[in-house]
């Protein structure tokens, strides 16, 4: 489905509100839940034998980007990483003897902070670490992916990549204008991204992520639409367009952007539009919530079969997975618990050393959770549910049980953001950039966080 970009509705609905990379949201997340709350669950979900995801989180940044709001640590101190580095193989152990070898990893993910921080030989020695404490699949089916800072790497380093059987690559590039670069205090070049992309697809990356931001500062439409001339000649297979959250007080780095300097709401919004004609324009798919791919990228053919999700690293294509974070303040999801480790390293460290697995927090999910869960992954997905075709798969009555919800729908529907009737709710094209604003419906959490800056803006 196409996309329509009516700016009236995009100003009055364009608020803030989740992501949805998990329902509940992290914002419900409580100590209430501990270690040995998920050691009980990790074991109990062997049983059901689903494969298994990994994500890794690696914290490290030579230098600041003043826009990033990650958990990120900029260091060039050495023995701090290889503490780390320690702290992070005891953990693997711990967690590994929850999990039966049997259940292989299908997903494998490096994220950060910069997962290209480290050198050849500690990449060598974690990825062999990781083989060593789970059952990897080695097949074509394998989706393995880290993010890549391209001033990191050279041609050889992405080969090297590959060697250590990641397949999926994401490159931050933000934006390629020279004095966007500067005032964000991340420089790199067209050429070193494009022979990046070369190596890349040469060592057989079946694909190929860019990361761009829309709202730093020095940003025009002209500007950015070379930025967009320049990716779109790249032919990356999928696109993460992100809009930025200026949130100086919460993140000290950003403190070096001069307010002045930001593009007001209204040149913002008229680069989101040129950014969504231009990649519509050019082949690429819009799949929600700020991302697009080629229409034959795996995103766009799990959308057309139903094997689409969310997930914390954003849309997936493989559902029947229980997901183990490795790291500080990672993020797992195994049955029907989410758990996060300690956010800072001081705690993540200290807690492992002491031989204890570093969940601080997380929350077990109910089952009014598991039902808003598959709703909103449904709209988030799909743009589509069907009431009848739901309720039956739960055992409800879809009108019944969510009465109020449907209620809330109706003047949704009167500004023509979703089309609604006693079989469904389908979002139309003027609803595709709102999926945010239209699956807080159904949240039962979201009247109590809902005026919490911590929520980036939907738009």
């Amino acid at each position: 489905m196409k996309v329509c970009f009516d700016t009236d509705l995009i100003v009055r609905y364009g608020g803030r509100g989740p992501r949805y990379t998990s329902y509940p949201t992290a914002l419900q997340f409580s100590e209430d839940l501990n270690a040995d709350d998920y050691r009980e669950n990790a074991i109990a979900s062997n049983a059901s034998g689903v494969p298994l995801s990994l994500y890794v989180h690696i914290p490290f940044c030579h230098t600041l980007c003043y826009y990033c709001g990650c958990n990120k640590i900029i260091t060039r101190n050495q023995d701090r990483v290889e503490r780390y580095i320690e702290m992070l193989y005891r953990e693997i152990d711990m967690q590994s003897e929850l999990f039966d070898k049997s259940r292989k990893i299908e997903q494998l993910h490096f994220g950060g902070g910069t997962p290209t921080y480290l050198d050849r030989e500690q990449l060598d020695d974690l990825m062999a670490k990781l083989r060593g404490a789970f059952t990897f699949d080695e097949s074509d089916n394998r989706e393995f992916s880290i993010e890549v800072d391209p001033r990191t790497v050279d041609e050889d380093g992405i080969r090297h990549l590959a060697e250590l059987g990641f397949n999926r690559l994401s490159l931050g590039i933000q934006d390629f204008d020279p004095v966007v670069q500067e005032a964000v205090n991340r420089a790199q070049t067209t050429d070193d991204v494009l022979n990046l992309v070369l190596a890349a697809r040469d060592s057989g990356f079946e694909s190929i992520s860019f990361d761009l931001i829309y709202g730093l500062p020095h940003q025009t439409v002209a500007s950015f639409d070379t930025t967009l001339e320049l990716v779109i000649g790249m032919r990356p297979d999928r696109l993460a367009v992100y809009n930025y959250a200026h949130l100086p007080r919460r993140f000290k780095g950003q403190r070096m952007i001069n307010d002045d300097d930001i593009p007001s709401p209204e040149v913002k919004l008229d680069i989101l539009h040129r950014t969504i004609d231009s990649l519509c324009g050019a082949g690429y798919e819009y799949i929600g919530m700020d991302h697009f791919a080629l229409p034959e990228d795996e995103l766009v053919l799990a959308r057309k079969n139903g094997t689409l999700q969310r997930n914390f690293q954003g849309y997936s294509t493989h559902r029947d997975c229980d997901l183990v974070a490795l790291g500080v303040s990672a993020i797992g999801s195994i049955g029907n618990v989410f758990a996060q480790s300690a956010v800072t390293t001081m705690e993540y460290e200290v807690l492992i050393e002491n031989g204890q697995l570093p969940i601080r927090k997380g929350i077990a999910v109910d089952d009014d959770d598991l039902l808003r869960a598959e709703v909103i992954q449904a709209l988030m997905c799909y743009d589509k549910l069907s009431f009848d075709e739901f309720g039956k798969q739960h055992g409800i009555d879809f009108a019944e049980y969510f009465a109020a919800e449907i209620e809330r729908l109706q003047p949704l529907a009167d500004d023509d953001l979703i089309d609604l009737n006693q079989s469904g709710v389908n979002i139309t094209q003027k609803g595709r950039l709102l999926l945010r604003s239209i699956a807080m419906v159904f949240d039962r959490y979201i009247d109590q966080a809902q005026n919490d800056n911590r929520f980036s803006k939907a738009i």
